[in-house]
């Protein structure tokens, strides 16, 4: 099993921040089904250091969520120490830089994976990370901006110089975003070139993908995004299949049901009502999108209002899947 710095991971599959998704309700829900480390969504230093509620919102955690790791957005040095003496108390056992994030507006204000394309700025807010963190510190990468500049083996090779405690990397460039295939390769050749941990990240749809990831990369570890929305059962799968063990059979409309009001509850509690019930919105999608006939059913979710109507949602939704047999279509 992988260690990052003094942190060793019971797990070769972990859970990716993911903005306005891996909050405290998600990564608990993932936890119960077998995830054994996540991260939180990210944060930008600045919010920090300016004590932006939503920022500490984002920092908020518990007990049973741990072992956390934090992700940063940066992109001035002078914020990165003052931030991190701000969070110094906080339970967090990595904290992972990112310069990987290909949002349009992130990056033409010079963050996420603009980060690539300036690797001087790059490895100085590492080295600040690096001294100052009180932790590990690793950083998230893609493939490079574009496939002319395809500079992840450059870039992580600095990382680790800089004194980073692992690697992890996205299969693609920037400009791909999400679609195209994953580049399998240039992870193979990042993790050849480095004497620290690479987890590698992208399409981690399902067991046999976070294998052939391992296989065909000889990465130490995945990092499961997407893949785990509406599927938390994918880290214990994962597990099952990695090590050999028979995986649980998929689970039916009964038990999804039961996850979703589990996810509800905690998602009022976090949020309050109003707000909760409006994130589970999303979260009811992810649930249910991969089931015939509950298209029209997810048009619905504007409907979700309060807490009963969400719960007679979840019911609907859990009829209508028993009537079907519980058929999945490929999603």
């Amino acid at each position: 099993m992988p260690s990052i710095g003094n942190l060793k991971i019971n797990s070769k599959v972990m859970l990716a921040p993911m903005t306005g998704v891996t909050d405290l309700p998600y990564r608990t829900v993932c936890r119960r089904h077998g995830c054994r480390m996540a991260f939180t969504e990210m944060v930008n230093v600045k919010g920090v250091v300016y004590n932006s509620r939503r920022t500490f919102e984002i920092l908020r955690t518990d007990g049973e969520d741990s072992p956390l790791g934090l992700q940063v957005l940066a992109n001035e040095e002078k914020y990165i120490r003052p931030a991190l003496e701000k969070i110094e108390g906080m339970p967090f056992r990595v904290i992972d830089l990112n310069a990987a994030c290909p949002v349009k507006k992130n990056v033409l204000a010079g963050y996420g994976a603009a980060l690539m394309k300036d690797p001087e700025k790059l490895k100085k807010m590492l080295g600040i990370m690096v001294r100052h963190a009180g932790r590990p510190v690793t950083v998230k990468i893609r493939t490079g901006w574009d496939g002319d500049s395809v500079n992840a083996a450059d870039i992580s090779r600095m990382a680790e110089d800089a004194g980073v405690s692992a690697v992890f990397i996205h299969g693609r460039t920037r400009e791909q975003l999400y679609s195209g295939g994953v580049d399998y390769d240039t992870i193979r050749r990042v993790k050849e070139s480095l004497g620290i941990p690479v987890i590698g990240s992208g399409n981690v749809f399902s067991p046999e993908l976070a294998k052939k990831m391992l296989e065909e990369t000889g990465c130490d570890a995945v990092l499961v995004a997407r893949g785990s929305q509406g599927n938390p059962w994918i880290f214990a799968d994962a597990e099952n299949f990695l090590s050999g063990s028979r995986m649980n059979p998929r689970p039916g409309p009964d038990e999804i049901a039961e996850v979703m009001r589990s996810h509800l509850d905690m998602s009022i509690a976090f949020y309050g009502a109003f707000r909760g019930i409006r994130i589970f919105r999303k979260v009811f999608i992810y649930y249910t999108k991969c089931f015939i006939n509950s298209k029209p059913l997810r048009r619905k979710v504007v409907l979700m209002k309060d807490k009963a109507s969400a719960e007679d949602m979840i019911e609907e939704f859990r009829v209508s899947a028993v009537r079907h047999g519980g058929i999945v279509r490929s999603c």
